[in-house]
């Protein structure tokens, strides 16, 4: 070769190269098209794999593998570069395919492989191939290492395993290693052996070091931890970089520190920080989570003018745990496809969420669909279960246990799902056996799993059998019952009438009872009329949260049941004295796509004259089948005509949705009503009598459960 083809040769290198490390496509084509036509680059091998790499990178996928299949004599870094290519583009099956004509795999091969694995959240074949590397003496280095940790991050027992084998080969003094060890103990709840991990390291730990363990502090709620290990890492004179910075604001997010926040936030806009999008995702889950509102988050992304995917994700996750943005949620969702990003599974399982929080079987139905066309989700389990709380939460708890069947794998929050579902629908027995059916899995159940058990136990009326679970939660898991238990067993002795028992429960609690244990006791009063009790439940709510309307309200619904119309007079005038009011009654139904809602004595929807005129044919009928309307739950003070407060039931929000939803959808067509407040006695009674008239299935979905009517009955049994 002479001197002037060697020099054109290593300059198309040069070029290509640079094409890579930007991402340059358009030069890269241009190059290609060079390569095939000029007859001053000779091919080699060399060129076709860094092509491939190009091609790869910028997600031409279809491209790459074009090249790939043209390579006269394809070497293992051939092979390496387009196995890594399906592998980041989750199309790992294929990448193991590749992976097995390789005449001789080398380290790199196998680390590609087993991290494709791990980034899909597939524990078994990565260790699979772990245990198969090592059994065929093949050499694995820091990374091999990683990567397999990574693959079973949710398994503390392999966890310690693979430490083992860290330790006995040396890998113990990488650093890499060492950095995804500390967030592998601390995700699954071992901070003492985080910490362990972090010290062993003080020699060699780097900035990702520090920042692993900050963010440890920070999953386990000691931000001020976090913060004080920030504040060393400054005084140390260590590089403070973005994914510091970040793991800072998720120490003021755990303390819930709003304040704290914002004087870092002044900070960050100092040194320019605050465009940078991996520090914005920070900034958009503190306003988000600790009080900052959905406005100031959203006014964090817009500043930034270059938002990745991790920080749309953020904005959708943010929009989606504040209900009243869901829908903004799926807007959000909508733009990051627009502007080019494809939805991961983190996307996925965020606009799900919000779109169980909306009740939308549409939509729901239209995200799975998306997610099936999708190869990076549906083998991703988060993904799964975030769509089997979708579909219980929108009232289809049958194709939520399809689903859940259909999984080739259930963790935790997979059986969570399902056993929350069935006991929110009223099917506490369904609701026990999945329990049982989780232990028999050998899934250690959490302190979420108990408070859905809990409610089970709740809303059947199982009261030995709650004390059981209970007490089963300590003795035999290890779990320290919070206030949320608490509440579910006052809940569960409430409903069963068990008043007393309720109170002296309250009374000696291990800590202050809060709010919760106070409300959870009046609802019961509520329901069983027990006026004095009532009282003094109210009166401990109103010193705890003065300026939340519900404990007035139901203290209100109380003396007006029990016909105290002086009482319900001042408790009415004590709220408007303090300025609090009661949250508006709201219910909804969506119909061919489109969402209705409707309040009490509406008169805003379209169609309402013809609604008011199909309640009054349809009141008709239940009087005919028996139905008396409950004038107690009219709520208004003595002396109003019976007529006058029959017409007020009449006009409840969620007897106008059904009656919408009944005249929309064709005959036997089940229908949804969702309900911001809980429904009242009168309605509960009503559904009974229209299911049985109009041979329908009718769901509602409040506050608190879900009451599904068929054939003149309910599912909670008359027991809410």
């Amino acid at each position: 070769m002479n001197i002037h083809i060697q020099q054109v040769q290593q300059r198309f290198c040069y070029l290509l190269k640079s094409c890579i490390a930007n991402r340059d496509l358009l030069t890269g084509k241009s190059l290609q098209t060079l390569y095939t036509k000029s007859h001053l680059i000779t091919p080699s091998t060399y060129i076709s794999n860094h092509f491939i790499i190009l091609y790869a990178k910028c997600g031409r996928l279809r491209s790459a593998r074009k090249i790939f299949d043209h390579s006269l004599y394809p070497n293992v870094f051939t092979y390496n570069a387009i196995i890594s290519a399906y592998a980041k583009e989750s199309q790992i099956h294929i990448a193991h395919q590749l992976f097995d004509q390789i005449p001789q795999p080398d380290v790199v091969s196998w680390n590609t492989l087993i991290s494709g694995y791990a980034e899909r959240g597939e524990k078994v074949w990565g260790v699979y191939l772990f245990n198969e590397m090592r059994g065929m003496g093949q050499f694995m280095d820091g990374f091999t290492l990683s990567a397999v940790l990574t693959a079973c991050s949710d398994d503390i027992n392999l966890i310690k395993q693979i430490h083992s084998v860290v330790v006995c080969a040396g890998f113990d003094s990488y650093v890499s290693v060492g950095n995804v060890l500390i967030s592998c103990y601390s995700k699954n709840g071992f901070l003492e052996e985080s910490k362990r991990v972090f010290g062993e390291m003080s020699m060699i730990k780097d900035e990702v070091s520090w920042n692993a363990m900050i963010v440890a502090y920070g999953q386990h709620r000691q931000g001020l931890k976090a913060l004080k290990l920030f504040q060393e890492m400054v005084r140390r004179g260590l590089t403070v970089d973005m994914f510091t910075l970040a793991s800072v604001l998720t120490a003021f997010t755990c303390l819930e520190d709003l304040w704290g926040g914002l004087q870092f936030h002044a900070e960050l806009i100092k040194t320019g920080f605050h465009e940078n999008s991996h520090v914005g995702s920070g900034l958009v889950d503190l306003y988000s989570k600790c009080g900052g509102g959905v406005s100031y988050a959203k006014k964090v992304f817009e500043e930034i003018p270059e938002p990745d995917l991790v920080l749309w994700n953020t904005m959708i996750s943010g929009y989606s745990q504040n209900e009243e943005f869901s829908e903004e949620a799926l807007g959000c969702f909508r733009q990051m496809q627009r502007v080019g990003y494809y939805p991961d599974d983190c996307s996925f399982v965020c606009v799900i969420s919000a779109c169980s929080n909306l009740s939308s079987p549409s939509q729901g139905k239209q995200l799975h669909s998306l997610a099936l066309k999708s190869d990076i989700t549906m083998n991703r389990i988060s993904v799964s279960n975030a769509l089997v709380a979708m579909y219980s939460k929108c009232g289809n708890l049958q194709d939520a246990r399809r689903l859940f069947d259909r999984m080739p794998e259930h963790n935790t929050v997979s059986f969570n799902s399902m056993i929350g579902g069935y006991a929110h629908h009223g099917h506490g027995i369904e609701s026990l056996l999945m329990f049982q059916q989780m232990l028999e899995s050998e899934v250690a159940p959490t302190s979420i799993t108990f408070i859905s058990v809990l409610s089970s136990c709740a809303h059947t009326g199982q009261v030995e059998e709650g004390w059981n679970y209970f007490n089963l939660m300590k003795e035999k898991f290890g779990i320290e019952p919070l206030a949320e238990h608490y509440s579910c067993m006052i809940d569960l002795l409430g409903r069963a009438g068990k008043l007393d028992e309720a109170e002296r429960l309250i009374e000696t609690m291990p800590f202050d009872p809060g709010s919760i244990g106070w409300t959870t006791l009046l609802a019961a009063c509520r329901t069983h009329r027990n006026v004095e009790l009532g009282a003094k439940a109210a009166s401990q709510c109103l010193q705890l949260e003065p300026n939340n309307a519900a404990p007035y309200v139901m203290l209100a619904n109380i003396y007006a049941s029990a016909g105290k119309w002086e009482e319900f007079a001042s408790v009415r005038k004590l709220m408007k004295e303090r300025g609090v009011r009661k949250k508006p009654g709201c219910s909804w139904i969506e119909v061919k796509k489109r969402t209705h809602v409707f309040v009490a004595e509406d008169s805003s929807h379209p169609k309402i004259r013809d609604i008011y005129k199909f309640l009054d044919e349809m009141s008709k009928k239940m009087k005919q089948a028996g139905y008396v309307p409950d004038l107690r739950w009219a709520l208004v003070k003595d002396g109003a005509l019976d007529g006058e407060k029959e017409i007020m039931l009449g006009h409840h929000s969620e007897k106008l949705a059904v009656a919408f939803g009944l005249m929309s959808t064709q005959d036997g067509e089940p229908i949804l009503v969702v309900k911001n407040l809980r429904i009242c006695g009168d309605c509960h009674n009503a559904f009974k009598f229209i299911s049985a008239i109009v041979g329908r299935e009718i769901t509602i979905r409040d506050a608190h459960r879900f009451h599904c009517f068929k054939e003149g009955s309910c599912s909670c049994g008359d027991y809410w």
